[in-house]
């Protein structure tokens, strides 16, 4: 095929999906811990015999608006990236600030799509990578906002890892399912040994979720890799939270971002580094 035989053609394509998948992702970010909870508030409506309230957006309604005056984004101030710098960070209508995160997401999302298409060539690898990106950006951030890893994510990506599996894509099926179950059951005796000792919940439930997709993508040999390099910076960024901005030791950190960071190191460079700190011993 023509792209197979132009990776530079294709790796460009590839970054300009990103940045429009970027963009959605910053929609997900924003609106899904939102219509969660929307949805919690129902259940228990519905619990205590009330009327069920219905969540007032979706991923697609209502269309994007300014949240200081309402202002309705138009498609020429939705063009990732290039909006936001011709706006100069502003809303048109109020000239309230628009935070930087939103083309950050999406430059993120296009260099790491883009990335994985040059590295892996056109095929079934790299349309695999580019899908776990998508789903690890947007937990990345969800948790980063909300301490909250949606099952409505971390599922059907434990299930497309195994499924891409199925067929060796990344590695065994046999590894893939040895890794989910793996990853799960690692972090989640970490979580009882740590409540036991402590009386305290050191992590959620969905980050023991995060690492079994992470296993069943990559295989359980990549598992160490992911865990040792997400736990290093989590560690060293906590530190420092607590020394040089007093980061309230009693208010809970994140730990998806971490895992998500490391499951992104392992995908990229997992076999190699795995190959120098073996052959270090």
């Amino acid at each position: 095929m023509y792209l197979a035989a132009e990776p530079a053609l294709f790796t460009g394509l590839v970054f300009l999906l990103g940045l429009a998948v970027g963009s959605f992702l910053n929609v997900v970010i924003h609106r899904l811990p939102r219509m969660m909870e929307a949805e919690w508030q129902a259940q228990c409506a519905e619990l205590r015999g009330d009327a069920a309230v219905l969540p007032s957006c979706t991923l697609a309604t209502p269309p994007s608006s300014c949240p200081a005056c309402g202002h309705r984004i138009t498609a020429l101030e939705n063009i990732p990236v290039l909006s936001w710098l011709w706006l100069r960070g502003r809303c048109s209508a109020c000239g309230t600030r628009i935070s930087a995160r939103y083309p950050l997401v999406e430059l993120l999302t296009a260099a790491l799509s883009a990335a994985a298409a040059w590295k892996f060539g056109f095929g079934p690898l790299a349309f695999g990578a580019i899908l776990f990106i998508w789903a690890l950006v947007a937990l990345a951030f969800i948790d980063l906002d909300t301490t909250l890893l949606p099952d409505d994510i971390t599922l059907p990506l434990l299930w497309c890892g195994l499924l891409f599996n199925l067929f060796g894509v990344f590695t065994s099926l046999q590894s893939a399912v040895i890794g989910a179950m793996a990853g799960y059951l690692s972090l989640w005796s970490v979580y009882w040994l740590f409540k036991l000792a402590t009386g305290k919940e050191g992590m959620g439930y969905g980050d023991f979720k995060l690492l079994a997709a992470i296993g069943a993508w990559l295989g359980w040999q990549m598992l160490p890799m992911a865990i040792l390099l997400s736990s290093v910076v989590g560690a060293i960024v906590g530190i420092a939270m607590v020394i040089f901005i007093k980061h309230d030791r009693r208010v809970p950190i994140p730990f998806g971002p971490y895992l998500a960071g490391g499951g992104l190191v392992a995908l990229f460079y997992g076999a190699p580094l795995m190959r120098a700190y073996l052959g270090a011993f």
